[in-house]
């Protein structure tokens, strides 16, 4: 079996394929999961019941659902643009499942000879892979609304896109300090050049701080959270920022002229986008897979497998704050969700920004008048 796995992973393209695979496995997965403890921790925080029926505690109901929305039939508005109508809900899903590629889910696992690493690829330009295929996710709302031939999905998407790229520039924006942060911990001769390859700002993690507090990020780079964390909601189009699915203003938004199946992409692009803003914030701020150290007594493959579990177990803890925020507070308006990002989450991630640089470069080089 190792022998086996060597050569699996000796070629590139099998690793590749193999880890590939794996990604969009457990992707589905989690979502079907994530699918089911919304419902009930939403159902338990309203008093209901929740999903009951279908599987034990009705796990199985997110499976059903699927079955019977890829059974339904599937209209297609009459004066749609045929071609870009099918191709958005692909182009939805696509960056979705692009994204979880380049996360490190685990520690480096050794096989043989074979060094196997928990990440489907490692990028020097992590961080900005990261935001340039959560841009994508614009593109596919917009050509879904305007591909419908219908003025309600128009306006849908024309909303969605002044708030997604609004917010987007303050997440780009709460990133910088990360990517500065890398570089003092990398302790190089340029201390304003750090490095973005997510596996290496996991890894600059390590260690604790006097002793007894991890050496996360959030603790050093706190205002970047919580900055990033706001405009992630936004992005995933969650509550209170669900403006692009509001019922009673826009009909269904963005995807009012869509059905069946290509409607539940829609729904799958947006669950695993807020999975994997979760992950990335654990990635950046919170060690990722990461964990208290165990004596080497265990069995090598439960030490291989307790970095993946510390790694969901942050993961979901952040994903249930996404479910906390939906079950409590009520949805904005349009004019107050773009004063937040613009009139204060933008200013605030510039203003913080600045203040870290100059922090950063005062630590460096000194004063400006030392000299």
């Amino acid at each position: 079996m190792t022998g086996f796995v060597e050569r699996v992973f000796d070629n590139v393209w099998l690793a590749a394929l193999v880890k590939v695979v794996a990604v969009f496995a457990l992707l589905l997965v989690v979502v079907i999961l994530l699918v089911w403890i919304e419902r009930k921790l939403v159902a338990d925080m309203q008093n209901r019941l929740g999903p009951m029926r279908a599987g034990p505690f009705g796990v199985l109901q997110t499976l059903a659902d699927g079955l019977k929305l890829l059974l339904k039939e599937s209209v297609i508005p009459r004066k749609a643009e045929l071609g870009v109508y099918m191709a958005a809900p692909i182009m939805a899903l696509i960056p979705a499942f692009l994204i979880f590629l380049v996360i490190p889910i685990g520690e480096p696992v050794t096989v043989g000879g074979t060094t196997i690493t928990l990440q489907g690829m490692d990028l020097n330009v992590g961080v900005l892979y990261l935001l340039a295929m959560s841009s994508l996710a614009v593109y596919a709302i917009v050509f879904a609304g305007w591909a419908s031939g219908s003025k309600y999905p128009l306006l849908g998407g024309v909303r969605a896109t002044a708030q997604m790229i609004s917010y987007e520039a303050a997440m780009g924006l709460a990133l910088v300090p990360v990517v500065l942060f890398a570089s003092h911990r990398l302790g190089g001769e340029v201390p304003l050049i750090g490095t973005m390859s997510l596996s290496q700002i996991v890894e600059l993690q390590q260690g604790a701080f006097r002793g007894f507090v991890p050496g996360w990020f959030v603790f050093w780079l706190a205002p970047s959270f919580i900055i990033f964390m706001i405009a992630a909601v936004a992005e995933a189009n969650r509550a209170p920022f669900d403006l692009v699915e509001a019922e009673t203003e826009l009909v269904g938004g963005f995807h009012t002229e869509y059905s069946g199946f290509r409607f539940a992409l829609f729904f799958l692009a947006e669950y695993l986008n807020m999975f994997n803003l979760s992950a990335i914030a654990v990635t950046l701020f919170f060690g990722g897979w990461l964990g208290p150290t165990w004596p080497e007594v265990l069995p090598g493959w439960i030490s291989a497998l307790l970095p993946i579990v510390w790694f969901l177990a942050k993961t979901f803890v952040l994903l249930f704050v996404f479910i906390w925020l939906r079950a409590t507070l009520p949805r904005l308006r349009y004019d107050q969700l773009m004063n937040l990002g613009w009139k204060r989450l933008i200013p605030a991630s510039l203003a913080w920004l600045v203040l870290f640089t100059v922090v950063t470069a005062w630590r460096a080089w000194g004063a400006p008048w030392s000299s």
